[in-house]
């Protein structure tokens, strides 16, 4: 069985309506995390990637809102840097 491609990619927006705007959040958290008020980091399948583009897409008022997707290759992620990091801690559960 071949492995899922995961796509890390920051999703940045700009939606007038507040409705709108706030189910296009909802839909991000399922995928990543806010690092901004209008900017997220997500992990998405190949899959994913192209059904949520699709959502948000139907959602959107094409004369007023923008969406920008920012696709970062492995290299790149590893590379990242936050000032603060403000990040929450994963934590690790040993098992004895």
């Amino acid at each position: 069985m071949k492995r899922a491609t995961k796509i890390f990619c920051i999703v940045a927006y700009d939606v007038e309506d507040n409705r709108q705007r706030d189910k296009i959040s909802k839909l991000l958290e399922k995928y990543g995390m806010r690092i901004n008020l209008s900017v997220f980091e997500c992990m998405f399948t190949d899959t994913q990637y192209k059904k949520v583009k699709e959502d948000i897409e139907r959602r959107i008022d094409k004369r007023t809102d923008t969406l920008v997707y920012y696709p970062i290759c492995v290299s790149c992620f590893t590379k990242i840097v936050y000032q603060p990091d403000r990040r929450k801690s994963i934590r690790t559960v040993k098992i004895i």
